[in-house]
C-alpha cells in the first residue's frame, strides 16, 4: 500500500506544480474581475474562486507547462510575470465595471441627482444611479454564465502571452489604449440620454425665466428635473444594461476583435 502511493508522489507533484502556475495567473486576475474580484467578496471567497478555476482550465494547460524543475529559486523568478500578466487581463474586464461608474456619474450629474448617494460595490462611494447600475450589470452579467464567459477568457489569455512569457508592451499597448479610450465612449453613450434630457431641460428652463423673469424657476424646475430623472433611469436602464452586457460579453469570447 506505501509503495503504491509512493508511486504517485511523482504525479501528485507534477499536478501541484501545474496547478501553482496557472494559479499565479488565475489568482492576479481574480483580485480584479467583474463580480467575483469585487471589495465585497471575502478575500477567502476570492481564492476559493481562484482553485476553482484552476482545477478548470489546469487540464486544458497541462501539456504546455514545463515539468517542475529542481531548482525552484530561478523558476519562481521566471514565473513571476504571470502575477504581471493576470492583473493585465483582470483591469481589462474591470474597464466595463468603470464604464457603469461613469455613466452613472454622468446621469446623476446631468439629473441633479450626484449628491443622493447609495451603497458601493468597491470601495469609493458613488451616485446612488451608479451603484443601481453597477449591481445590476453584475447581476445580469453572472446569471447569463459569467462564470462559464469567464474560464474560457482565461483560455484566451494563454494564446495571447503564453506562459512564462513577459507581457510584450506593445501587446499591452494595442490592447489597453484601444479598451480605454473605448471605455469612456461606452459610459458616455450610456449616459446619452441623461445628458439630452438635461439639455432640453435647461433650455425650457432659460426660455421660460427669459420670458416670466419673476417666476422662480429653479424650485419648479428642480421637482421637475428629478422626477423626470428617475422616470428615465426606469425607462432607460433596460436598454442601458442590454447595450452594456453585450459589449462585455464580446469582448470576454474576443479580447482582440470583441472591442469592433
Amino acid at each position: 500500500m506505501i509503495a503504491a502511493l509512493l508511486a504517485l508522489v511523482p504525479d501528485a507533484q507534477e499536478a501541484l506544480w501545474s496547478g501553482f502556475v496557472v494559479f499565479l495567473r488565475v489568482g492576479a486576475m481574480m483580485a480584479l474581475l467583474p463580480a467575483f474580484g469585487e471589495q465585497t467578496v471575502p478575500m477567502r471567497v476570492r481564492i476559493a474562486l481562484g482553485l476553482a478555476f484552476c482545477m478548470i482550465v489546469t487540464p486544458a494547460l497541462q501539456p504546455d507547462i514545463a515539468p517542475m524543475p529542481t531548482d525552484m529559486l530561478p523558476a519562481l523568478f521566471a514565473l513571476l510575470p504571470e502575477v504581471l500578466t493576470g492583473l493585465f487581463f483582470g483591469m481589462f474586464l474591470r474597464f466595463f465595471v468603470f464604464a457603469l461608474q461613469i455613466a452613472g456619474s454622468i446621469a446623476a450629474q446631468s439629473t441633479s441627482l450626484s449628491q443622493i448617494f447609495g451603497g458601493s460595490a468597491g470601495v469609493d462611494p458613488q451616485p446612488a444611479m451608479g451603484h443601481l447600475l453597477v449591481t445590476a450589470g453584475l447581476a445580469l452579467a453572472a446569471i447569463m454564465g459569467l462564470h462559464v464567459q469567464l474560464a474560457a477568457y482565461i483560455l484566451q489569455t494563454y494564446a495571447l502571452v503564453p506562459i512564462g512569457v513577459v507581457l510584450a508592451a506593445d501587446t499591452a499597448v494595442n490592447l489597453g489604449v484601444p479598451a480605454v479610450s473605448r471605455i469612456f465612449a461606452l459610459g458616455f453613450s450610456l449616459a446619452a440620454p441623461f445628458l439630452i434630457a438635461s439639455l432640453i431641460y435647461n433650455v425650457t428652463l432659460g426660455v421660460i425665466n427669459r420670458a416670466m423673469p419673476q417666476l422662480m424657476v429653479s424650485f419648479v424646475g428642480a421637482p421637475a428635473i428629478t422626477a423626470g430623472g428617475l422616470l428615465l433611469l426606469l425607462l432607460a436602464a433596460p436598454f442601458m444594461l442590454a447595450i452594456w452586457l453585450d459589449a462585455f460579453a464580446n469582448v470576454v469570447m474576443d479580447p482582440v476583435g470583441g472591442w469592433r
